[in-house]
């Protein structure tokens, strides 16, 4: 077989898993936007769906590594190559952790359904999660462009989300404090709100993929953290 012939059948392969990826990401967009629409309209059914359909983004993120390992195994690829097979790995399991950050939400909606609602907050949620599913949809985009730059800008914006978080928290503990009956509903609704966050996060180590793809090089580990709130919350439930 000719160099020729062996770089065709890398790059078709290399095609197919980020084709694979991109729709990948777009299934967590909507489960994201999905689940906070249950949330804010009381739909347990739409929740339920989201729950449900987290299974099919953990086999997706299955597949996409599977099939990155065949290509590692047969076409040997070298340097920036390889770079392009690690990055999508990468790339697909900060995916499959934002799918399951928007289960978790959604499972929050079964209960919060039967809950007086607290002033504001659902609103603060929803202006929040737009906020990070553009993060997610611009770090997708600036992958498959190879936009190291706009990647770059969505990293900055990390600290934006945070900020946010920390209104909302703050927010959440003064309607704690001014009614103890408050007190159910707003955990949940800090969970909630920690799993948004968490999105973002997820969503700026697409961005770093895309400038490690770019340049061979990870961002410094130095990007500040507005998230000043005591204690962590766990990554996902079983």
């Amino acid at each position: 077989m000719t160099h020729e012939h062996i770089l065709s059948a890398f790059d078709r392969d290399l095609e197919s898993i980020q084709a694979a990826v991109m729709k990948m990401g777009g299934v967590v967009e909507e489960a994201l936007r999905n689940a906070v629409t249950a949330l804010a309209t009381r739909d347990v059914e739409l929740a339920e769906r989201v729950r449900a359909g987290d299974r099919a983004v953990d086999e997706m993120d299955l597949a996409v590594k599977s099939d990155a390992a065949r290509i590692l195994a047969l076409r040997a690829p070298a340097a920036s190559d390889l770079r392009a097979i690690l990055a999508v790995i990468e790339i697909s399991s900060h995916l499959e952790r934002c799918g399951d950050y928007a289960k978790n939400i959604a499972k929050r909606t079964r209960v919060l359904a039967g809950m007086s609602e607290v002033g504001g907050a659902v609103a603060a949620l929803r202006r929040m999660a737009l906020f990070v599913e553009q993060m997610l949809s611009d770090a997708l985009d600036a992958y498959i462009r190879k936009d190291a730059p706009r990647a770059e800008e969505i990293v900055a914006r990390d600290a934006e989300a945070d900020q946010m978080y920390n209104v909302l928290f703050r927010s959440l503990l003064t309607h704690m404090m001014e009614d103890p009956r408050n007190i159910t509903a707003c955990m949940h609704l800090h969970f909630i709100a920690k799993n948004i966050e968490r999105i973002g996060d997820h969503a700026t180590g697409i961005a770093e993929q895309v400038i490690y793809l770019v340049t061979g090089a990870l961002p410094e580990d130095d990007r500040p953290k507005e998230d000043r709130t005591s204690g962590e919350l766990r990554e996902s439930e079983d």
